[in-house]
């Protein structure tokens, strides 16, 4: 009778066990095979969304258990979601549900123009790069502008986190949002204190961020030279616009490492070289410590630079013509030297 009992005993722990392991495993357990990312776009079916969670995850039958359980089919939302290691089907079912999405990092860089922004942010983005342009050129429209280029200034320079879910509207919102926030009271005061259109300012922050390469050393420096030429009635003579100017008429598909005598009569209203006064708009999408150079420009008497080549990425200053020619005699001499062209 004892060993009858203690056999029915072991069979009940070996069924309960089994049982329970089986809960753990379905409820409970990690069922993340590898990490990764899965995008689950609008408008999903069941089946695509089970087939781009299929490769991450260990045991694909309880998955799609707990995921029938759920009803994940009808009330999933779109989005970018991490799958990480420990993670357990309820926790993956429920993170989907409640629209829980991991965001993606955006690098704003100096591009030349929102059209190139958009071809690079858009690949982090449930929407195509058409659609998000004609969403742009809808707003800029709107505005009282031409189009999506002419939206260049509410755009900042610096990394940004975004779902892939975002919409072109919500990405603007949050870059007018940031202009909005950039532009206090006093930075008003020293806009109206300069003398200068806000539209000029962002040009020249355009002109002294590409110079300087983004370093904030010199920026008010060379904020203060352009400044005093512009005042002066000198063509800023700006290499980077004449860069500007030669791959706009490219459509951007030409490098340019050296500036040549041929480029400077490219007929652009941003070719500084041929034309007097600032450009009229930014050549870059501009970071706020170029914009805040300009605000607080050096009060210095310079109205020449040239690059320096004992020290890449910055330059000699000087108010003397004679001076300036022998520097830059130095750097063509040093370019030649290494074969830049």
């Amino acid at each position: 009778m004892k060993k009858t009992i203690l056999i029915i005993s072991i069979l009940l722990v070996a069924i309960l066990g089994y049982f329970g392991l089986r809960f753990y495993n379905k409820y409970l357990g990690n069922n993340v095979e590898k990490e990764g990312y899965v995008l689950i776009p609008h408008n999903a079916a069941y089946k695509q969304i089970l087939d781009s969670i299929s490769p991450y995850i260990k045991n694909q039958e309880n998955f799609v258990s707990i995921a029938d359980e759920k009803m994940l089919k009808d009330n999933y939302k779109p989005g970018r979601y991490e799958l990480k290691q420990g993670m357990n089907n309820r926790e993956i079912n429920n993170m989907i549900i409640a629209g829980n999405q991991t965001p993606n990092s955006f690098r704003i860089k100096d591009f030349d123009d929102v059209y190139q922004m958009v071809g690079r942010v858009t690949k982090k983005t449930e929407i195509d790069s058409a659609k998000f342009v004609k969403t742009l050129d809808e707003i800029a429209v709107n505005k009282g502008y031409k189009n999506a280029e002419d939206l260049k200034k509410y755009f900042f320079n610096n990394t940004y986190d975004f779902f892939w879910t975002v919409t072109p509207k919500e990405f603007f919102d949050k870059f007018e949002n940031d202009y909005k926030y950039f532009w206090t009271a006093e930075r008003i005061e020293k806009e109206k204190q300069s003398g200068l259109t806000r539209d000029q300012i962002y040009a020249l922050a355009s002109l002294v961020y590409k110079e300087t390469g983004g370093k904030p050393d010199e920026q008010r420096t060379v904020a203060g030279l352009y400044i005093n030429r512009y005042k002066k009635g000198m063509k800023l003579q700006s290499d980077p616009t004449v860069i500007y100017a030669v791959n706009k008429a490219n459509n951007f598909t030409q490098k340019i490492k050296r500036v040549y005598y041929k480029y400077l009569k490219e007929p652009s209203p941003y070719n500084t070289y041929a034309n007097k006064g600032i450009p009229p708009g930014p050549i870059c999408i501009v970071d706020k410590n170029s914009l805040n150079a300009v605000l607080d420009a050096e009060k210095n008497n310079y109205i020449f630079m040239c690059a320096d080549p004992a020290r890449p990425g910055y330059h000699k200053f000087t108010d003397n013509d004679a001076e300036h020619a022998r520097n830059a005699k130095a750097y063509q001499d040093w370019l030649d030297s290494r074969q830049i062209k």
